[in-house]
């Protein structure tokens, strides 16, 4: 069996193991997951109720607020569900805990994002399918952009939260900051862009990129726009490129803990 089959078979061995855990305590489970929907709907309605007042707003309607909220928590579940420890990086490496991962033959960024999963993100998959099945473009076309869209809002969601969890390599405990950029990010990713200007819209597309996945509806899913498609995947592929070589020249600093446990 060639590496990378190898290497997808044990992704795919641990996504079943943390589902299975999870599944361990199906109520708990379940109630988890379904608050997150909760949550999200609280919001929805929000925009409900404002676009009945301001049915256009900088060319946005209601439909492409939707979809932003599909894609948005969409991608920041996926990225939550199947690569959880982006999110929790920053107190593996504060704490010394990056050992168990680093006593196996395998990739070791992969391993430490693939090894835990939110279980309350699993909300936000299954409320960002809920939106697209009711205000998507369900042709065949439509599918397609929305799942290219997914793609590049989860690779985002992942490599920029692992460059910010990776800044415990260099400054100590960043869980804090972790938090701040995570909770920012989500916000910014949130909002329909255009309602940004100037030296705001700018960060938008440059510092925090979130601005690349909030655009998504206009961009892609409404009408494939090249010249955005084009700098949101050169972007995707921008911080997925930092966010490895700031792990791994990171990992050269890392002091271990002494954590003998092993994972299988």
């Amino acid at each position: 069996m060639s590496t990378a089959a190898n290497l997808l078979k044990f992704v795919w061995a641990c996504w079943k193991l943390n589902l299975s855990g999870a599944m361990e305590y199906r109520m708990s489970f379940f109630l988890t997951a379904g608050m997150m929907v909760v949550n999200n709907v609280v919001w929805i309605f929000y925009w409900g109720v404002y676009f009945t007042k301001f049915p256009v707003v900088n060319g946005w309607e209601l439909q492409d607020v939707m979809m932003m909220w599909a894609v948005s928590a969409g991608g920041f579940g996926l990225s939550a569900v199947l690569f959880g420890n982006s999110y929790a990086m920053s107190t593996l490496i504060a704490n010394g805990q990056l050992d168990t991962y680093l006593t196996q033959p395998k990739p070791v960024l992969l391993h430490v994002l693939i090894s835990r999963m939110s279980v309350s993100a699993i909300g936000d998959v299954v409320f960002g399918l809920l939106l697209y099945a009711l205000f998507g473009d369900h042709t065949l076309a439509g599918l397609l952009k929305f799942g290219f869209g997914l793609a590049l809002a989860t690779t985002i969601f992942i490599f920029f939260n692992v460059i910010a969890q990776s800044l415990a390599f260099y400054i100590g405990n960043a869980e804090g900051i972790g938090q701040q950029v995570f909770i920012g990010f989500v916000t910014f990713s949130t909002y329909p862009t255009d309602i940004f200007r100037g030296l705001g819209r700018l960060v938008l597309f440059t510092v925090i990129p979130a601005g690349f996945i909030s655009y998504l509806p206009i961009g892609l899913l409404r009408e494939v726009k090249w010249t955005f498609l084009a700098g949101a995947t050169g972007m995707a592929l921008l911080v997925t490129a930092v966010g490895v070589f700031v792990f791994y020249r990171g990992l050269r600093r890392y002091s271990s803990g002494n954590m003998m446990s092993m994972r299988g």
